[in-house]
């Protein structure tokens, strides 16, 4: 078939799909949740962003293992090719693009080549992103600029385009957006970091909104990750002396890969991949000034380790970074899972429990007076 040929066909479906909306209302499958009905993973195309590493990197391998079909993106494009040999020898279904977010015309070469290949796509999970440390005054604007490109500018591009293609096609599918606790929080060190995951949260929230308010047939999620034992430090920009690192309590990749393909399967509004993340937001929102100074105490000395700094010339802020690497090099408390995540997958269960623990201490308590 000639590309002229190709180009007919895409134009006569794009035609049908858009008399097909003004023909009929979208009909959501479960009135009593008001929530669209999503395919099994087995069943899904997912494209994903940033998978040459950590979080990108194990979603990947997980969706792969439950029988998806995946389109993935990065700008390490050796990486890329050695973990789709690697997935397609298990037997998965894998194409991959050399992208990067931050130009539009790369993420519309995303979905392009997720049409060619896969017809589509179901799953469309934003994750790709980079970062900097280092206090905002001595952050130059030019290096701001280029993380929002990635951070801000590259999910609204994969948004606008996933939203598009629910809308045209009239079948649920999945919007995943990767933000992060600094979203919903403000901190130091990562102070130009913050803003850029500010952006995401708003964008996220509003254009779930307006895609209700339509009926276009989309569940659109917000992830919230806290401190994830990726190569996330290692690869990010710094202007400090001392290496970059993550301390204190960390999670697996993992649980954010299990929240993103829950997620995909399952209408969420948000989820949280550790209780820090979502204790963060409450505590901003209800003792904002007591956070201001608890953060200003305990946050720098979590930030980085007791050794020189390498990160201006090695960062993936303007070039790829190493790949293949699903966890960093993070001192602290590495938890093996989120329970977090686990609670936000059964809620009917937590509350039954949590009534459950309520009632036998009232009843200790009536007992011992």
């Amino acid at each position: 078939m000639s590309s002229k040929e190709r180009e007919y066909d895409k134009k006569v479906l794009h035609l049908e799909s858009l008399k097909e909306l003004k023909d009929r209302k979208f009909q959501k499958l479960d009135d009593s949740t008001g929530k669209w009905t999503l395919k099994e993973i087995n069943e899904q195309v997912i494209v994903i962003t940033g998978a040459s590493s950590g979080i990108g990197l194990v979603t990947a391998r997980m969706a792969a293992s439950k029988g998806a079909k995946l389109v993935l993106a990065a700008r390490n494009e050796n990486a890329l090719e050695k973990l789709t040999a690697e997935l397609k020898e298990q037997g998965a279904s894998v194409v991959y693009v050399k992208a990067d977010v931050g130009k539009e015309q790369d993420v519309k070469k995303i979905a392009e080549t997720a049409q060619e290949t896969f017809g589509g796509f179901d799953t469309w999970v934003n994750n790709a992103g980079v970062t900097i440390y280092g206090y905002a005054m001595d952050v130059s604007i030019e290096d701001m600029k280029r993380m929002h490109d990635t951070n801000y500018w590259g999910v609204v591009y994969g948004t606008r385009i996933a939203i598009n293609h629910f809308k045209e096609r009239g079948n649920a599918g999945a919007l995943i957006n990767i933000g992060s606790l600094f979203g919903d929080r403000g901190t130091l060190i990562q102070s130009t970091y913050a803003p850029s995951k500010f952006a995401v949260h708003g964008w996220t929230e509003s254009i779930r909104m307006e895609a209700e308010k339509e009926q276009i047939p989309v569940s659109i999620t917000l992830i919230h990750p806290g401190r994830i034992d990726t190569p996330y430090a290692e690869h990010a920009r710094s202007y400090l002396d001392k290496q970059p690192t993550h301390k204190g309590m960390i999670y697996p990749p993992d649980a954010v890969a299990e929240a993103i393909l829950y997620a995909a399967e399952n209408p969420m509004r948000d989820m949280y991949v550790g209780s820090q993340a979502k204790l963060l937001n409450l505590l901003g929102t209800l003792l904002p000034r007591f956070t201001d100074k608890l953060m200003e105490k305990w946050i720098p000395p979590t930030q980085y380790k007791d050794q020189p700094s390498n990160n201006r010339e090695n960062s993936n802020l303007y070039q790829p970074g190493y790949g293949l690497h699903e966890r960093g090099t993070n001192q602290g408390w590495i938890r093996s899972r989120s329970m977090y995540v686990k609670m936000s997958k059964h809620p009917i269960l937590t509350a039954a429990a949590a009534v459950s623990i309520g009632i036998i201490f009232l009843t200790k308590g009536k007992k011992s007076k």
